[in-house]
């Protein structure tokens, strides 16, 4: 026996495992398995799956005793019973109204298979009615919809609505086309009693079938005469439908009904104004039951190749031996026909019941039961008919739908009249358009427009793992858009406008502020109107045959010029393959919009401006509000000062709103909106959206490096933030992360504007152009806020100090965002890259002072003290690269801390340079202790700068930089102390010994051996610290007496360095300048050696090696001539360097070289050279010791030089000279 209502929980869902009904493992809940068929020579595939339920598992039907009498009573009739229904049966039919809306309350509750996984959602009576069309003569009239590849078909029942519109005034649109197309004139017939007899027998034989005692008791007359009545004004069906229940939607729960996501809805309905909300969108009067599914089970049904999604209310029952049959009452003297026998067969497949349990009664007394299995109701006597046939009608109408109901959105009519043969499909949106009048409105319009949002709502949820969606939601909203009137449906048209922008991915963090799903409610749980093959399986095989002469079409031949498409003969349809479908309805889903970061903002601008002004038509405009044209720009006051303040009082601001928790906010904004509407609500989507939108815009432009379009952008991001944050009483972390994005992105810009002020006059060009969608933005935005509080931060100013302090004031300012109690635990990334972006602009602000600071010591022109100016730049500067450091230090950044450090350390030379003394005479002074102090602290900051980095191989260019500012500052450190020597402060040896020390440390950062471009660099300053610590010791060998030790150390030292010296200017091959002064000293030196020596064999030893020294000079005189051949070649050539657009030859020499310092050299060389050969030649002449031949060979090789050079002319060309020299050299070498 059935289960007590108590016992079980209205709604099963059930799951979707599959299994051979024919099977013996076939047990328990018929609704979780599958059904193939296999039915007469061919095979008919059906499979069936439930997918949710509201009746509990069926159980055993009780067999009535024969001679039972139907027409008494049962004791339990009319009462609620769970097998039957959630909530019982009537006596004569359904307790609601006809619902043309019925797919649409299962098409929202299964919104995940509509648009490709679903070919038709249908009341299962509407499927089998239009299978039967080849068969039946009874009318046809129904509702068609699409969406994506689904259809909604819907019954139109036009009698009904017909006669509502003569009560309501409803569906007086329906009656006019029904009037021009079909039959000018109509007439209600009511049901015969014999209808309403057939009826109270089958309900209450269903009712002794769940009773299962067979006792007749008596029920009241008060109760027979009420549903009487209810039944004789309302359509029914064959099957009882339920009572209306005070169920709520919670109580039974769809399985697979995925809510809208909130990021994408229009918010819970039901705290909207009453005129949104879903459930009275429809005005079908007290008892609508609007857009609710409230059939018993929704099924998934698979015929052949067409997937369904049908409603069914047939009580099924089950237990024993038959898991699951269903009941039928027959009337012995009324044979079954072929009408009958297709209803019963395609209600088991839909279904899924296998066998079928026959009542036969005569004049209500049951007479026999007999049972027929599923696949043998086609072959029953007098209503054998072909599965085959069925099947070709089935996906001959499916073709013949889809082929033809292309559009999304409309209403198409598919219909035909009681007794003809011709069907005819209408599209009622195009002929509600075709007529002027107000009154023709289709009333499909808002729930095909609210499915098409919430199919696309539906996918959004899946955009984000597969692109491949967002051809179809975009062009679902469209379609939806549409439909709608933007004064009666704002809410549905922004919120769809919103999805639209949302499509168009700006590489962002998901917004948080999101609406809730858009939810049909509904009504109380009932069955819908079943089938009626009592009155349509008789009277010569038509249905309805007590309404022919209503849907007739004798009045006056039909126009078919209105129709869309017409299906000549009904025969047609059982013509296998006869319609084909072709029409695509979406091609390609590709989603149509380029990679162009700029073209997708701009659609995204679009779509969030026309949500803001479906939004903004809504809301009461105050008298208050100023009135702004949106076609002309808004001014922004420049704010030169208090610019500091500003932005720490609007960054506090921000953060109290993001710690005041989720106080409500009671009193309205600015526009007259109620905090927490769905109008608030959506336009802080909007605000925000448009923001990133702008973000995105102004960081490609800043990428191809049009800072003022950038500038521009940014304006409008922060200006759309500001307007969110003016609406909004608390702000998410979320929203302050991305408007921290936004200060360090416009930190950025403005630190590019200060860097490119050769290019302010196009950037202003840029900064000032405005397109007229960003105005009518701009005028929504100032309907709640001035815009005003970021005006200081997005200002484009001259002055490229004021640009970079507001670079800096953005950068600190979201440094101090993510750092406050909202965001510290978050965004570590973001911390760390506004931390860099702090130390970077506070190095530039310091490289900016001490750039200052260098000018002004240049532009005086008598070196005086240092003034207070200078010194406060030097105070500025030091106090950026500082706060620099630890910004670098606070992320671990090596590099670049070290690169400050180095800043710093050139900040401090500044400094010292400054301190420079002058004597009276303008002349340069001693080294001061000053200039000391500062170039020791230079010194300490560049080796922080190297302890920093660790090795060269962390940062090899950082590393040679700071390695080459360290070695230039001990050599200039040494340097001054060379030239200029403290010698009123200290003594010679004590200088000496500083020199040494600095000059040792200078080149032991020079790298001489790692290849790089300073190697040449490195090796020049090498040889020079080598040539001027030779210079040195010699100096000191000379002015030494008395401690013969230190002599010889010095002339040994010198002797080193300037061998090293010279090592190194030979190899340089561009310094031969150097080379030969160094040569000529070092010959000077040997020289020296000479004059201490009594012996002539010791002196003439010395002259040789001073006369070998003096012919490596051949090899700096070769360099000179090579440069001198050049530059002759390039004066003799006709170059391009002799036309009138080339500029002026500057005088001397082009490759470089001192022409005067060669001449002064040549003469220090020349009698140099000529007083070594005569010294030579003399010792030689003299010597007491008889001569080698050797010696012979080189007194005579000296003469002869000393001969030539001699006869050499004074007045000869340089290169003349410098060949002949060359040529004398070579000879006295070896």
């Amino acid at each position: 026996m059935s289960l007590p209502p108590e016992d079980r929980e209205p709604g099963v869902p059930m799951d979707n495992s599959k299994e051979d009904v024919g099977g013996p493992s076939c047990t328990g809940d018929y609704s979780k398995h599958d059904m193939t068929v296999c039915l007469g020579n061919g095979e008919v595939k059906s499979c069936a799956v439930v997918k949710y339920s509201a009746a509990p598992p069926p159980t055993t039907y009780a067999l009535l005793q024969e001679k039972t009498d139907l027409k008494l009573p049962p004791a339990n009739w009319l009462r609620e019973n769970p097998q039957l229904g959630s909530a019982g049966t009537t006596v004569l039919g359904s307790s609601s109204k006809s619902k043309p809306f019925s797919s649409f309350g299962m098409a929202y509750d299964f919104i995940d298979c509509i648009g490709d996984d679903v070919d038709v959602v249908s009341d299962s009576e509407n499927i089998k009615k239009l299978l039967k069309i080849p068969y039946s003569k009874s009318h046809v009239s129904m509702a068609v919809h699409r969406v994506g590849r689904t259809l909604l078909l819907d019954e139109l029942d036009t009698q009904e609505l017909l006669r509502r519109s003569s009560q309501t005034g409803d569906w007086t649109w329906l009656k006019e086309i029904y009037q021009r197309l079909i039959d000018q004139k109509w007439q209600r017939k009511k049901k015969s009693k014999e209808h309403w007899y057939q009826k109270a027998i089958l309900s209450k034989f269903l009712y002794y079938s769940i009773n299962g005692d067979g006792a007749a008791e008596p029920v009241t007359e008060d109760m027979i005469e009420e549903d009487e009545e209810n039944g004789a004004e309302e359509y029914s069906s064959s099957w009882p439908a339920t009572f209306t229940s005070a169920m709520s939607e919670a109580d039974a729960p769809k399985q697979e009904s995925v809510p809208v996501d909130s990021n994408f809805a229009l918010g819970q309905v039901t705290s909207v104004p009453k005129e949104q909300n879903l459930p009275t969108l429809f005005n079908e009067g007290e008892n609508s039951q609007g857009l609710r599914n409230d059939f018993v089970r929704n099924i998934m049904w698979t015929f052949e190749d067409i997937h369904m999604l049908v409603g069914s209310n047939m009580p099924i029952f089950g237990g024993g031996r038959y898991p699951a049959v269903s009941l039928r009452l027959r009337d012995s003297n009324k044979p079954i026909n072929i009408l009958t026998g297709i209803d019963y067969w395609l209600d088991n497949l839909m279904c899924n019941v296998p066998e079928l349990v026959m009542c036969f009664h005569v004049n209500g007394i049951v007479q026999k039961y007999e049972m027929i299995k599923t696949e043998d109701i086609p072959h029953l006597e007098n209503s054998t008919f072909s599965t085959r046939v069925v099947k070709d009608i089935a996906q001959n109408i499916l073709s013949f739908l889809k082929s033809n109901c292309t559009k999304e959105g409309h209403t198409y009519w598919l219909f035909k009249a009681s007794g003809s043969d011709i069907v005819k499909l209408y599209d009622l949106t195009t002929l509600c358009e075709e007529a002027e009048e107000e009154e023709y409105q289709n009333p499909f319009t808002l729930p095909v427009a609210v499915l098409l949002y919430r199919v696309a709502s539906n996918l959004m949820l899946k955009a984000s793992q597969n692109r491949k969606h967002y051809g179809k939601i975009r062009t679902l909203l469209l379609n939806c858009v549409k439909l709608l009137d933007p004064e009666k449906h704002p809410q549905i048209i922004a919120s769809a406008y919103y999805m639209l922008s949302e499509l168009f991915q700006l590489d962002e963090l998901p917004d948080e502020d999101g609406g809730e799903s858009l939810r049909a409610g509904g009504s109380e749980d009932s069955y819908s109107d079943e089938d009626r093959e009592e009155e349509e399986d008789d009277d010569e095989l038509t249905e309805d045959g007590e309404d022919v002469g209503t849907y007739g079409n004798r009045s006056r031949p039909q126009d078919d010029s209105k129709a869309v498409a017409v299906i000549r003969s009904v025969g047609e349809l059982s013509v296998p393959e006869k319609y084909k479908s072709t029409h695509q309805i979406r091609p390609s889903c590709a989603f149509p919009i380029s990679q162009d970061k700029v073209e997708r903002c701009r659609h995204v601008l679009s779509y969030v401006l026309k949500g803001l002004k479906a939004v903004d038509g809504c809301i009461k405009k105050e008298s208050d509000l100023p009135a702004a044209d949106p076609n002309t720009p808004i001014p922004l006051k420049y704010e030169d000062g208090g610019a500091s303040g500003a932005s720490e009082k609007g960054i506090s601001l921000l953060l109290e709103k993001a710690g005041a928790g989720q106080a409500d906010q009671k009193h309205p904004t600015r526009s007259g909106m109620i905090p927490g509407s769905w109008q608030h609500r959506m336009k802080l989507q909007l605000f925000l959206k448009a923001s990133k939108a702008y973000y995105v815009l102004s960081d490609a432009a800043t990428n191809l490096l049009k800072y003022g379009r950038a500038l521009r952008y940014i304006k409008l991001s922060l200006q759309c933030y500001d307007a969110y944050c003016s609406v909004s009483e608390t702000l998410h972390p979320h929203v302050l992360q991305f408007h921290s994005q936004c200060l360090s992105l416009c930190g950025d810009i403005q630190l590019m504007l200060a860097q490119n002020a050769s290019n302010r006059a196009a950037y202003l060009e840029e900064y000032s152009y405005q397109t007229k969608e960003d105005q009518e933005i701009l005028h929504s935005l100032h309907r709640e806020s001035s815009c005003q509080d970021f005006s200081m931060a997005t200002d484009l100013a001259m002055d490229p100090e004021y640009q970079l302090f507001v670079s800096c004031r953005c950068y600190e300012a979201a440094h101090d965002m993510l750092t406050s109690e909202v965001l510290k635990d978050q965004s570590s990334d973001q911390l760390s890259q506004v931390l860099k972006r702090l130390g970077n602009i506070r190095n530039e602000m310091g490289v900016f002072y001490m750039n200052q600071a260098a000018a002004m010591q240049t532009e005086k022109q008598v070196k005086k003290s240092v003034s207070a100016a200078e010194q406060d730049l030097w105070k500025k500067s030091f106090s950026f690269f500082e706060k620099g450091m630890k910004d670098f230090e606070a992320i671990r950044d090596s590099t670049n801390t070290a690169l400050v450090l180095c800043n710093t350390g050139r900040l401090m030379r500044i400094c010292a340079q400054a301190h420079c003394p002058v004597s009276a005479d303008e002349s340069r002074g001693e080294f001061s202790p000053e200039e000391a102090l500062y170039y020791n602290k230079a010194v300490d900051y560049y080796l922080q700068a190297l302890r920093a980095l660790g090795s060269r191989k962390s940062h090899p260019a950082v590393w040679d930089s700071v390695n080459w500012e360290l070695s230039t500052t001990y050599f200039t450190l040494a340097t001054l102390l060379q030239d200029y020597a403290p010698l009123s402060r200290k003594a010679q040896e004590q200088i000496e010994r500083e020199v040494t020390d600095a000059m040792m440390k200078s080149l032991k950062y020079c790298d001489l051996q790692t290849e790089s471009a300073r190697q040449p660099l490195y090796q020049y300053r090498a040889a020079t610290i080598h040539h001027r610590l030779a210079s040195m010791y010699h100096s000191c060998f000379r002015n030494q007496v008395g401690d013969e030790h230190l002599r010889k150390q010095h002339r040994s030292l010198a002797e080193l360095h300037y061998s090293k010296a010279v090592s190194l200017f030979l190899s340089l091959k561009d310094a031969p300048c150097e080379l030969l002064r160094t040569l000529l000293e070092r010959v000077a030196f040997t020289e020296f050696t000479m004059t201490g020596q009594s012996s002539s064999v010791a002196k003439l030893k010395s002259l040789i090696g001073a006369i070998e020294v003096m012919s490596e000079i051949r090899h700096a005189f070769q360099l000179i001539q090579k440069e001198l051949l050049e530059e002759q070649e390039e004066q003799t050539e006709p170059s391009a360097a002799e036309s009138p657009d080339s500029p002026d030859k500057v005088g001397g020499s082009r490759s470089g070289l001192d022409l005067q310092e060669v001449l002064k050299l040549i003469g220090v060389f020349e009698p140099s050279f000529s007083f070594l050969l005569l010294q030579v030649i003399k010792l030689m002449t003299t010597s007491k010791r008889k001569p080698s031949n050797k010696d012979e060979d080189m007194l005579k090789n000296y003469k002869a030089v000393y001969s030539k050079l001699l006869r050499a002319e004074k007045d000869a060309p340089l290169l003349s000279r410098v060949e002949l020299y060359i040529e004398l050299l070579q000879q006295l070498t070896p």
